[in-house]
């Protein structure tokens, strides 16, 4: 099978959305001089292959529920019948699998054996989204458990594997991050409200209707200003994050002019920049006061 279908599977446009609170967990164990190289690379390398595993799962899973027949958005290989989903499903677990060896690495590394709870609750949060008999995707859950696992979890994990401290910065730094990476969840499945509802996945977009979705995506990537602009008053590095607002302003004009699903796509690309950007614009800031 071509190596094409593979990345079309692993989604790599998703990834930047894996290494941004590494970044923000990282440059907030930098302010105490406690950054530990060979600890973030291992933090992205766990975050990296859940994500490429999330993805390979959310694509078997919709594929063989028949959900993805009429996308609006990038090819699923499952549902386009580029792959067997057997195959699918394999590449799946076998990426759980080495985030799982990657994080075992880091628990052996920091001595920190309670972690593997938390690993094995991001494993079964990413493959129960879609798979398994009732997927929280499907129930409208998505937002809530992509603001904790890639917002909190991976931020503040990434902090304390390095510090051993539970950081303020890194908690508020994770929960906005989390906003922006629910917000790019959310005008995903605004864009596809038609095509879920046909095919039963009732998420959070499904069940509150196009334009209250929208209201709640507005709220999503707006909060973060309101926290940046707090976070100012006592890290003063952290201004930089409020360059987003080049970002946010076209955003939120394509969401209140948006009337059809496909317009949507432009303003889930912005949407998913201003996630990196936040993250590497904050990241740089804190860096520079503490290196500098």
């Amino acid at each position: 099978m071509a190596i094409k279908t593979w990345i079309t599977g692993a989604r790599v446009r998703t990834l930047p959305l894996a290494i941004a609170p590494i970044l923000l967990g990282s440059a907030v164990a930098s302010t105490i001089d406690r950054f530990h190289l060979v600890l973030s690379l291992l933090a992205l390398a766990v975050a990296l292959l859940l994500q490429i595993g999330v993805n390979y799962a959310n694509d078997y899973s919709d594929g063989i529920r028949g959900t993805d027949s009429e996308r609006v958005g990038p090819t699923r290989i499952t549902g386009a019948g580029l792959a067997r989903p057997a195959a699918v499903k394999r590449a799946a677990f076998i990426s759980f699998g080495l985030a799982a060896l990657a994080g075992l690495t880091i628990v052996l590394l920091t001595q920190q054996w309670w972690l593997i709870a938390i690993g094995l609750a991001a494993i079964v949060a990413a493959w129960f989204y879609t798979g398994g008999k009732q997927p929280y995707g499907y129930h409208g859950l998505g937002e809530l458990a992509v603001f904790v696992f890639f917002g909190l979890v991976a931020t503040i994990g990434t902090n304390f594997i390095q510090t051993q401290l539970i950081d303020p910065l890194a908690v508020l730094l994770g929960a906005t991050f989390g906003l922006y990476a629910s917000a790019v969840l959310m005008v995903n499945n605004i864009r596809d409200i038609e095509t879920d509802s046909k095919a039963g996945k009732r998420t959070l977009a499904v069940m509150l209707g196009y334009k209250p979705s929208k209201t709640l995506f507005l709220l999503f990537i707006w909060l973060p200003v309101a926290i940046n602009l707090l976070l100012v008053l006592f890290y003063p590095a952290t201004i930089l994050g409020l360059l987003n607002l080049l970002l946010l302003l076209p955003i939120t004009l394509i969401i209140m002019e948006s009337r059809r699903s496909g317009e949507l796509i432009t303003a889930l690309k912005l949407t998913s920049l201003a996630g990196l950007g936040f993250a590497a614009l904050v990241g740089l800031g804190i860096y520079l006061v503490s290196f500098f």
